[in-house]
């Protein structure tokens, strides 16, 4: 008699739980959805590979093995080659960003190599130590193969790289170090988290208590409800900021070849966008559970995997690169990290904090409508 009981009661509970879980659609998106858009995220958008890499090429040997060696270049799907006229341009073009490596033919290459010991000098963007690295072997073994030609051109059976000799330097990350790539990426992941995170909970909370109605008999406007819950916790993420900053400077001793005020000021703009990114989570969603999750899926999780702090967005497909584009995170991360290991780049830093300004604005005004006063 136990039996039947026990198994009737079971049911009766299945039956309720099955029901309730099917009303919460919360659960049903984390428990369904999101293993849907990891393995889709995993499998399409993660790429260590570098393809398409800027390499700019100063030709200083006009030269037709020369030529030819350069149109090689132009035949690889890993490298991006373009011709600049003088090693100045180059670097400036390094300094800005627009290229992740030089590399330099010299005027006495066609008669160094015919003596059998040319040289060549690749100059590398260090801002990014593994695609510095890649993009160093696919330029090695381009010149490898025509190294090997020219052997054979002269008769020479030799196995090896025909004698060229490859002079390589590293800018912005002299020492190969992955602390200096990867320190300046966790505070743009650790501003995100507890920026959304902070403010995630805070209107939903005073949904699910009943408080948040009783400011709407009171003369308290829409935007200073919001202004007001910003303010303090404006001042708990400058300060761990602040200990960001230190840790970066004195613990891992990350270079900081920036200004120190740009780095604070756009830092605290990105520290902005994302607490009202989870103040508008809140307000929206009016559960502190849901909020959570959606401050998690929304903000942390696309910062992770999509700012390029893991890996190169331009290796990645054309779709998720156009979704990359759409978060703070992704420009705010390119900022930093140049801030941090080559200095100031005012043209990169006007257009990254016009952007941020952009979604404080836009996101300042949708948290102030969703916090109008209303009863439903």
């Amino acid at each position: 008699m136990k039996v039947p009981r026990f198994t009737g009661r079971l049911v009766a509970l299945t039956r309720k739980e099955t029901r309730q879980m099917l009303r919460d659609r919360s659960n049903l998106f984390v428990g369904l959805l999101l293993p849907l858009a990891l393995i889709m995220l995993f499998g399409f958008g993660l790429s260590f590979d570098v393809t398409n890499a800027r390499l700019a090429v100063v030709v200083q040997d006009n030269t037709p093995s020369v030529r030819d060696f350069v149109a090689r270049l132009y035949g690889s799907e890993y490298l991006a080659p373009s011709r600049v006229f003088s090693t100045h341009e180059a670097e400036n073009l390094m300094r800005a960003g627009r290229v992740d490596a030089i590399l330099t033919i010299p005027a006495d290459f066609s008669a160094d190599l015919a003596q059998g010991g040319a040289r060549l000098q690749l100059l590398l963007n260090g801002v990014d130590s593994n695609s510095a690295s890649s993009i160093e072997g696919y330029v090695s073994a381009a010149i490898a193969v025509q190294g090997a030609l020219e052997l054979d051109r002269a008769g020479n059976n030799r196995t090896t790289t025909g004698g060229i000799v490859i002079t390589q330097r590293t800018w912005f990350n002299e020492a190969g170090e992955s602390t200096w790539f990867l320190v300046p990426g966790l505070i743009v992941l650790i501003m995100t988290l507890i920026g959304a995170f902070l403010t995630s909970l805070l209107v939903a909370r005073e949904w699910e208590r009943g408080t948040l109605e009783a400011l709407f008999v009171t003369p308290v406007a829409p935007i200073e409800l919001v202004l007001s819950k910003l303010a303090p916790y404006l001042v708990i993420g400058f300060v761990d900021l602040v200990m960001c900053l230190l840790a970066a400077r004195w613990l891992f001793h990350v270079p900081m070849r920036g200004s120190l005020v740009v780095i604070l000021l756009v830092s605290l703009l990105y520290l902005l966008v994302s607490l009202l990114i989870g103040l508008l989570i809140s307000a929206t969603t009016r559960n502190q559970f849901a909020a959570s999750q959606m401050a998690l899926l929304l903000s942390f999780m696309p910062a992770l995997m999509l700012s390029g702090f893991v890996f190169d967005l331009r290796n990645v497909p054309v779709a998720v690169q156009l979704v990359s584009q759409i978060l703070p995170a992704t420009h705010f991360m390119g900022l930093i990290k140049t801030l941090f290991m080559a200095g100031n780049n005012w043209p990169e830093t006007f257009r990254t904090s016009a952007i941020l300004g952009g979604y404080a604005f836009i996101m300042l005004l949708a948290t102030r409508r969703a916090l109008r006063k209303r009863l439903e």
